[in-house]
């Protein structure tokens, strides 16, 4: 019977072949081809935003697909930089923001370093791997939300960066059995609560990342599997659209504030009673 772990397992033990295939598709191959043929032509944020491949291109390297047509937002965060901690990029609530304002850096490093031949590397590796995820949510969300938080965890700096990105969140809640109900709580006692069931030492560790993940797919398969007769209600959102005060609220609002919690244990395999106002101090 294939399972959500079986399949993230049997990609992430042949990565490169997937990706290779991926790359090898025609309609991959063709974007990837016309990105590095015509980014080395763009001279200003205005050639950027107004060539729709190229910007669609950029865009899905970096999670952000459904923003195509925002336009006028992806103008701001780009004329905005990332050099200052009040610019547009740093202060969104989703982190991709600032990942692809600093790929494109037009105010700090200036046009041509977007076409450096490391940087067309890096996004068209980027863009391969966005493609493959997407694919392989075709058929199960689970395997695209496990490549995804595999591959865009280790990058979050801050605890706020696992709330906004509706997508690491939902693979938080999984992993910790977390209920989505909706609440009130303060945002930085959210942020704290996350911070110590997911210290972001672990997501820079290979070891304890590849621990999540997997922890995640069995209990995806424990909770959506086709012995569960339940549909999973995960959903991979391309452009992380709730704001962490949304997004928190949804996943950990009445946690905090409540007398606890019942969470998988990752040492014993049991369950383990958690106060979270406790952690929440």
């Amino acid at each position: 019977m294939t399972t959500t772990t079986s399949t993230y397992l049997s990609i992430t033990q042949n990565l490169a072949r997937y990706q290779a295939m991926t790359a090898a598709d025609p309609s991959v191959k063709t974007a990837s081809a016309y990105y590095a043929a015509n980014i080395g032509k763009v001279a200003s944020i205005a050639d950027f935003v107004g060539n729709y491949r190229l910007l669609s291109y950029a865009l899905e390297a970096h999670g952000l697909g459904d923003q195509i047509n925002a336009t006028a937002l992806v103008t701001k965060v780009l004329e905005g930089g990332v050099s200052s901690s009040a610019s547009l990029a740093n202060t969104l609530s989703d982190p991709r923001w600032k990942a692809f304002a600093k790929a494109y850096d037009f105010v700090g490093k200036g046009a041509a370093s977007i076409a450096a031949s490391d940087a067309v590397t890096t996004t068209t590796g980027d863009y391969v791997e966005s493609q493959l995820e997407a694919n392989q949510g075709a058929s199960d969300v689970g395997v695209q939300l496990a490549l995804y938080f595999q591959r865009v965890a280790p990058t979050i700096t801050s605890t706020y960066g696992l709330l906004g990105d509706s997508n690491l969140l939902q693979v938080v809640q999984t992993i910790f059995s977390l209920p989505p109900e909706t609440g009130s709580s303060n945002v930085d006692n959210e942020a704290s609560a996350i911070g110590k069931l997911v210290p972001l030492a672990d997501l820079q560790d290979p070891d304890k990342l590849r621990m999540l993940t997997e922890r995640f797919t069995a209990m995806y398969d424990l909770t959506y599997g086709p012995s569960s007769g339940s549909s999973s209600s995960l959903n991979v959102a391309s452009n992380g659209a709730s704001p962490i005060e949304s997004a928190a609220s949804t996943i950990l609002g009445g946690i905090v504030s409540s007398n606890g919690a019942s969470l998988a244990s990752s040492q014993s395999g049991g369950t383990t009673s958690f106060n979270f106002q406790l952690l929440a101090k």
